[in-house]
């Protein structure tokens, strides 16, 4: 990953590979980890902040911001064209999970699922903060299996909807959000890359990832975006604009056009415009020609 080393993307990225395979791999783990479920039974996306909250955190975050900056590759357009492509399934998806959240939530004991949900999305924060401190914890998908396996309770099955279309609505909303954050990154990533810290913002996102399993756990209200209010405060410190930057609505040079408005293309050599001097050859007493002075030893 050449614009950020982000401990995440990383090890997803020798798993699933790069470009756009890679950003739906990120943007689909809250959807097959089990962390958006929790999160919609929580009540964490019950009102329009949380909605923010959470599509920002969970579906977008650093992690998203490097695989779109660092990873894929192509015009702005085919970028866009990608994002939105993956956003097709990330969105249908949530709003599935949203509607049968209950459904889930009856074979599962959720006071013990929140509680492995909570340090599911701690070890994310500490891993996303930390590539060393992450080589310590165990897997999400590890600690996500403890937790359905302890809270599971297939006797109360009953197959069922949600019911207040609301939770559905943020829900799909929450995802929405995550993917409009992707395409701003991928429309303004000329730009980005100039005036953007990639790791500071990934420390700073981390620290606001970590804050959200207390409003899963009840200990922050979820009417009090705390989480939010880091994030905004990270984005903010990221900004930098003393890097090089692509004027916004430009593509960034390629590699021929850089080297042209160097001054010419480097793979040219350099020729001395200087006449060559030529050796004079001078005679001897004898009329014939004699040594030049350019072919004479040093030491004559």
């Amino acid at each position: 990953m050449s614009a950020s080393r982000h401990p995440i993307a990383l090890r997803l990225e020798r798993q699933v590979g790069e470009g756009t395979r890679l950003l739906a791999t990120v943007m689909a783990l809250p959807l097959v980890d089990g962390i958006f479920p929790a999160l919609v039974l929580a009540g964490a996306v019950s009102t329009v902040l949380g909605m923010i909250e959470v599509g920002l955190l969970i579906f977008g975050g650093s992690a998203t911001l490097a695989v779109v900056l660092a990873e894929m590759e192509g015009s702005r357009s085919d970028q866009v064209k990608n994002v939105l492509l993956v956003g097709a399934i990330i969105v249908p998806v949530a709003a599935l999970q949203a509607a049968i959240a209950p459904t889930i939530e009856s074979v599962l004991e959720m006071y013990i699922f929140e509680r492995f949900a909570a340090l599911v999305i701690l070890a994310i924060a500490a891993k996303t903060a930390s590539a060393t401190i992450g080589e310590y914890l165990p897997r999400p998908s590890l600690i996500i299996s403890l937790g359905l396996v302890a809270s599971f309770r297939p006797s109360d099955f009953a197959f069922e909807f949600v019911a207040d279309p609301a939770y559905v609505l943020y829900g799909t909303g929450a995802a929405a959000v995550g993917v409009g954050f992707a395409l701003s990154v991928a429309v303004l990533a000329p730009w980005l890359r100039g005036n953007v810290d990639i790791d500071r913002f990934r420390f700073g996102s981390a620290v606001a990832l970590g804050i959200l399993p207390f409003t899963i756990l009840g200990i922050i209200p979820t009417e009090a975006p705390l989480a939010l209010a880091v994030l905004a405060v990270t984005a903010l410190l990221a900004f930098n604009p003393d890097g090089a930057a692509t004027p916004f609505g430009e593509e960034e040079p390629t590699p021929d056009a850089a080297a042209a408005t160097d001054g010419g293309a480097p793979d040219e050599p350099f020729e001395d415009t200087e006449d060559a001097v030529e050796p004079v050859e001078s005679e001897d007493d004898s009329g014939s020609p004699g040594v030049s002075d350019g072919d004479r030893a040093p030491w004559l």
